[in-house]
């Protein structure tokens, strides 16, 4: 079940009597708990029919025995388990499962992986499972358009990207900005890579998108000039995440050159079709033989920021050998 559906069942009254969120992306969990715990229990009942647990400080007994209570003040009671993945059984929930306390919610939030499958196949009675999967580096531009398109707003492409380059797959860290915008942008007002560099402070010339382009188009000078602003700035810009990102990119140029039929390059490549000329361009300045070279130099440079076989280099070291890797 999707978390939209489980909200909009919440929403609507309709509780199961055992929630189970587990998966790596925490965001969804978090959402799913909190949508809940907002709903279920009135504010003034809060007190009494709401509470939060955590698996690191409690058994799962006294978890169980606290379920089979019933509510004080309202129709039901919700109680939170946060940290559930501490739990290394869940016998007594098993159990509890078959015949649960029908007036009792009870929230398990299990984070950073999924659950046993073994413990799911027994976890079959009342139960509403929900796996919140990461989402790939390139999945999260068109969920920031989605996101923002629930609220009114529109982004232009550039701007998505400035985004996850600057923020990562942090999905909790992004909806915050995207709050931000959302608070300070018109509705009718596109959001651009200029409001990206006012509101969330991003520079719309000096960033990794910036860099790759600069590297797509074969600017040298351009490219130089951002990794001497990187240089100069690197708790922002740190050199781990650029080194991922043209390692990702010469990877798909190299994929790029191997597809026959390049009006479906951006389906294969995962891109969107706005990004596509860079390809073209690239593709044009960098040969199949030569991108090979390159992805070897940039594992290497990859290697000494981790300061593998060599001595620690600084961030302006690196950086100008990774030009140098694929400007050679």
């Amino acid at each position: 079940m999707t978390h939209q559906l489980i909200i909009k069942n919440i929403a609507k009254g309709f509780y199961a009597p055992i929630y189970f969120l587990h998966g790596e992306e925490p965001f969804y969990i978090d959402l799913i708990e909190k949508f809940a715990t907002s709903h279920i229990v009135k504010e003034d009942a809060k007190d009494f029919d709401q509470t939060i647990l955590y698996g690191k400080d409690i058994d799962l007994q006294s978890v169980i025995n606290s379920a089979k209570r019933f509510p004080m003040m309202g129709p039901h009671q919700v109680i939170s388990v946060r940290e559930a993945q501490n739990f290394k059984k869940f016998d007594e929930l098993i159990q509890y499962a078959k015949k649960p306390q029908n007036q009792t919610i009870l929230i398990f939030s299990f984070k950073g992986k999924k659950l046993d499958t073994r413990i799911l196949r027994k976890l079959k009675e009342n139960v509403e499972f929900f796996e919140s999967k990461k989402l790939y580096d390139n999945q999260i531009p068109d969920w920031i358009k989605n996101v923002l398109l629930g609220r009114g707003r529109s982004i232009d492409p550039k701007a998505a990207q400035m985004l996850v380059d600057f923020l990562g797959n942090d999905l909790s860290k992004m909806n915050k900005e995207l709050e931000k915008l959302i608070l300070v942008v018109p509705e009718n007002q596109k959001i651009d890579a200029g409001l990206i560099e006012q509101h969330i402070g991003v520079s719309k010339d000096y960033n990794n998108f910036e860099l790759q382009s600069a590297i797509a188009s074969g600017d040298r000078l351009r490219a130089y000039a951002i990794a001497t602003y990187f240089a100069e700035n690197p708790k922002n810009h740190p050199v781990i995440m650029t080194i991922a990102l043209l390692y990702n990119f010469f990877t798909k140029l190299l994929l790029y050159h191997s597809i026959s039929d390049k009006s479906i390059a951006p389906k294969i490549l995962g891109v969107n079709p706005y990004f596509i000329k860079e390809y073209q361009n690239a593709a044009k300045l960098f040969p199949m033989r030569r991108i090979s070279v390159i992805i070897s130099g940039i594992r290497l440079v990859d290697m000494k920021s981790k300061g593998l076989g060599t001595v620690p280099l600084k961030q302006k070291d690196l950086l100008q050998e990774l030009l140098l890797v694929i400007f050679d």
